[in-house]
C-alpha cells in the first residue's frame, strides 16, 4: 500500500464521518441522539476494520473501492438521486427526533442494527469473492465472470447487500418518515443495474452466458 493511498482513504473515512455526523446530529438539533450515534458505530467501526484488511491484502481493491467518479451518463443521474435519498433521509431522521415525529419504538434500533451488521458481512463476502469490484459501473481489463458463491444465487450480491443495509438505517435512527424516503433506493438500483448490464454484455467475455445461468439480479425468486 502507498502512502498515497493511506492519505485517500483516511481522507475519505474522516470527510464522511463528518459528513455524516452533520446530516444527522444538526436536524436533531443535539449530539443527545442515541440512535445517531449508534448507526455512526454501525457504520464506521466495520468500515475502518474492512479497509485496514484491504489495505493490507488487496490494496488494489482499495483503491477501486475509493473511485467514485463515474463515467456512464445515466449512472450519473442515479448517483444525484441516490444524494438526494440519503440527504433527506438522514434531516428528515434527525428532524423526527427533535420533534418526535412518527418515531418507531426503541425495539426496531436493534432489529436494524442485526441486519445492518449481517448485511455488513455479506458486502464483506461479495468483496471477497470479486476482486474486481469497483464503485463505478466499467468493465475493468483482465476481468472475468464470477459465478461462484453469492453470484451464484443472483448477478448482483453487492447491491443485494446495500439494499437490506440501506433500509435497515431508518430503523436504527428510528424514523418512519426517512424509511418511507429510503425506500426509493430499490428503485433507483433498478435503473443502475439495468445500464450495468448493457455495459457488462457489450464488453465483458461470457456476461451474457452468465446471466441464462443465473436468473435473478437482485433478489431469488423475485428479479
Amino acid at each position: 500500500m502507498t502512502k498515497e493511498l493511506l492519505i485517500k482513504g483516511l481522507v475519505k473515512f474522516l470527510s464522511g464521518l463528518l459528513l455524516i455526523g452533520a446530516m444527522l446530529f444538526l436536524p436533531a438539533g443535539s449530539l443527545d441522539y442515541p440512535g445517531g450515534w449508534l448507526f455512526i458505530g454501525l457504520l464506521f467501526v466495520p468500515m475502518l476494520i474492512l479497509g485496514i484488511v484491504l489495505a493490507v491484502k488487496d490494496p488494489a481493491l482499495l483503491e477501486k473501492r475509493l473511485n467514485a467518479k463515474e463515467k456512464q451518463s445515466e449512472q450519473k443521474g442515479v448517483l444525484a438521486v441516490s444524494a438526494a435519498m440519503f440527504t433527506g433521509g438522514f434531516a428528515m431522521a434527525g428532524l423526527s427526533f427533535r420533534k418526535g415525529w412518527l418515531m418507531m419504538p426503541k425495539a426496531a434500533a436493534a432489529v436494524g442494527a442485526v441486519i445492518f451488521l449481517l448485511s455488513y458481512l455479506m458486502y464483506a463476502e461479495v468483496m471477497r469473492e470479486n476482486s474486481y469490484l469497483s464503485r463505478t459501473v466499467e468493465v475493468q481489463e483482465g476481468q472475468k465472470v464470477i459465478d461462484t458463491g453469492l453470484y451464484g444465487v443472483v448477478r448482483h450480491p453487492m447491491y443485494s447487500a446495500t439494499v437490506l443495509m440501506f433500509l435497515s438505517i431508518p430503523l436504527i435512527l428510528g424514523s418512519v418518515i426517512a424509511l418511507v424516503i429510503f425506500l426509493v433506493y430499490p428503485f433507483v438500483l433498478v435503473m443502475r443495474i439495468k445500464n450495468e448490464e448493457q455495459v457488462l454484455e457489450k464488453g465483458l467475455a461470457g456476461y451474457s452466458e452468465y446471466k441464462k445461468k443465473v436468473r435473478y439480479r437482485l433478489i431469488p425468486f423475485i428479479w
